[in-house]
């Protein structure tokens, strides 16, 4: 979870290498894609550049996930034809998006990480051309027991999370 974590990218890098050199088989489990917004790339690349063979077993991202088991296309003839994939908490890089590219239109937007992020996400969409009607929706613990599929409104994502409680994980369409 943000702000949880047991261990730091650099001690992961360093356990799994040190795992490998000791002979042994190392699996790395992640939830969904470990290569969207995953780290997976890090971490292939780390083992890699010493030496270390690395297989990938792919997952299914958690945009495709999510969008599943809420019943929302993230893509439909006439309405989306693109998915783009967004992270609302990566070290800055929010702020340097194509914010009008994004307000557009014709494309799903899959926010991973954006719980903390949603007033700043949803003020430069609407300063950038989306309507404030849009609708969003924010499916928290997708796939699990517990998940809720809460539905909202771009102008309304800030004020839906903070009552109804959004906790992370949660990815917002």
């Amino acid at each position: 979870r943000k702000g949880q974590h047991s261990h730091s990218q650099d001690a992961i890098n360093q356990l799994l290498l040190d795992e490998a050199q000791k002979g042994n088989r190392v699996v790395r489990l992640k939830g969904g894609d470990p290569f969207v917004f995953g780290r997976g790339g890090e971490e292939m690349s780390f083992l890699r550049a010493k030496g270390i063979e690395v297989e990938i077993v792919p997952g299914i991202t958690a945009a495709a996930g999510a969008a599943a088991v809420a019943g929302i296309p993230l893509t439909h003839r006439g309405l989306a034809s693109a998915v783009t994939f967004i992270t609302g908490h990566d070290q800055g890089a929010t702020s340097d998006l194509d914010w009008a590219a994004l307000a557009t239109g014709g494309q799903t937007l899959a926010l991973y990480m954006g719980v903390s992020t949603t007033r700043e996400i949803s003020e430069k969409l609407i300063a950038h051309g989306m309507a404030p009607s849009m609708p969003v929706a924010v499916i928290e613990n997708a796939t699990l027991l517990n998940q809720r599929v809460l539905r909202s409104r771009l102008n309304q994502l800030v004020k839906t999370c903070a009552v109804e409680n959004v906790q992370a994980p949660a990815l917002i369409l």
